[in-house]
């Protein structure tokens, strides 16, 4: 055994049970607990509620949280490509997680103490509204911030094959504390009082990600490599940007898939962040009912993850992403068209489907069709996309239902239709993609 430890092949329970390796792995359970009561959750539910009335007004609230959404991935774009050249510059990563999770947990709890204040009017809206919006705008930023540095944390703890089983350990989690959070925050504040739902979902945050605050060390690297990255221009991460942006036309599969990844991205993300207010002022359910329908989701997030890494071993990583399209894009329809209520359930559950197997899928994808050693350089560009593509939909979905407020839940629908359309582009681009044979790590040239 200690043979085996020295080369590196830990057995899962080795490296389930090693310190830092629960330390990061609960930091995910953490973060996982903001991400699903804040994002998708309670602030969604505190807008229409609070900024709701009438028809009209719950529409104007579906824009509030779009925008809100869309502002803090601006932010996230505009200030990565520095964060990825201060961990080359300096070495370290726990110091930035550490300072962005805290700036996250601060804005989250004041979240909850301008929730119920009056505060009287500003602009001739309430105060305690607008620093509501403002407080999360900062701490979903600050969250993804953090979120950056925590991935870079990743390849210190473990040898590459490693990787995956702790990677898939932080996932599993993850998903547990989606449960937590929900189910204990509930419980402790019951209906209503968003001010404690606010408050308690900050603090569980800031509990679950202490033992990585404690435990986990950044790994030293050689003095040699940290001066080579000190004679970098700190604004060189957006060169790298635009440079293999520019070399990523002279490979059409990878660049042709990061168009088609962008757009249904793009479609998945804002129906995520739109689903609780449009479930609740165009569908008709109770706040009590949508979070029920949001943990169905998530369970069959781990089985849509589960599932479709089986289908892409058999069939290939570009026919699987093709089929979630599809389903992505039906899941749209049936949440779009006037059906009855129990439909909607269908709708959830393949959202969900979607949402775990999307990025199990694309990685894979994107390995496929990188050119030989520049896989990091292309998953960088792969991550950039994400996050422009968190703009862009919500964005155009809170523009739709600003323009349209008059029309009621008809403009709800009409905005969640752009999302098909979004799809539909993203899959013509995906058919001039080459095929990957199943189970290779190269594309060849054959289309669909």
């Amino acid at each position: 055994m200690r043979k085996q430890q020295q080369l590196g092949t830990r057995t899962p329970i080795e490296l389930y049970l090693s310190l830092p390796i629960i330390a990061w792995a609960l930091f995910d359970f953490a973060n996982t607990i903001f991400s699903a009561n804040i994002v998708t959750l309670f602030f969604p539910q505190y807008i229409t509620e609070f900024a709701g009335g009438d028809a009209r007004l719950e529409q104007i609230a579906s824009t509030i949280v779009a925008y809100a959404n869309a502002a803090a991935a601006a932010l996230l774009i505009l200030f990565s490509p520095l964060y990825g050249v201060s961990m080359d510059r300096t070495g370290r990563r726990k110091p930035f997680v550490v300072m962005f999770t805290i700036l996250a947990v601060s804005a989250t709890i004041l979240m909850g103490v301008f929730a119920e204040r009056g505060l009287g009017e500003m602009f001739g809206v309430p105060t305690g509204l607008l620093l509501t919006v403002l407080m999360f705008v900062i701490a979903r930023f600050f969250y993804s911030s953090g979120n950056v540095f925590y991935d870079g944390m990743l390849s210190s703890l473990g040898k590459d094959k490693e990787i995956p089983l702790i990677s898939g350990y932080g996932v599993a989690l993850g998903y547990l504390g989606t449960l937590f959070g929900v189910f204990t925050v509930l419980w402790l504040t019951g209906d209503g009082d968003f001010s404690g739902k606010f408050i308690y979902s900050g603090l569980f945050f800031l509990l679950f990600a202490l033992p990585l605050f404690f435990i986990n060390k950044d790994t030293k690297r050689p003095n040699r490599e940290l001066t080579a990255a000190k004679r970098k221009s700190f604004f060189a991460g957006y060169v790298d940007i635009y440079h293999t942006f520019r070399e990523a036309r002279n490979y059409p599969g990878i660049f042709f898939f990061m168009i088609a990844y962008f757009f249904v991205n793009d479609a998945l993300m804002t129906a995520i962040a739109m689903m609780q207010p449009y479930a609740t002022t165009v569908v008709g359910f109770s706040s009590d009912q949508f979070i029920i329908i949001f943990l169905v989701a998530t369970v069959f997030s781990v089985i849509g993850a589960i599932v479709f890494g089986y289908i892409n071993k058999n069939i290939g990583s570009k026919r699987t992403f093709f089929y979630i399209s599809l389903l992505l894009g039906f899941a749209v329809l049936v949440a779009a068209l006037p059906l009855p209520m129990w439909t909607f359930w269908i709708a959830a559950v393949l959202f969900g489907i979607a949402m775990g197997s999307t990025w199990v899928v694309s990685r894979t994808l994107i390995i496929e069709l990188s050119p030989q050693g520049k896989e990091g350089q292309f998953f960088g560009l792969f991550a950039f996309s994400a996050k422009v593509s968190a703009i862009v939909g919500p964005f155009i979905y809170g523009t739709i239902t600003l323009v349209l407020a008059d029309l009621g839940p008809l403009a709800s629908r009409i905005a969640i239709t752009s999302l098909l359309l979004m799809i539909i582009v993203g899959i013509f681009f995906l058919m001039r993609v080459p095929d990957g044979a199943p189970g290779t790590k190269r594309a060849n040239s054959r289309v669909l």
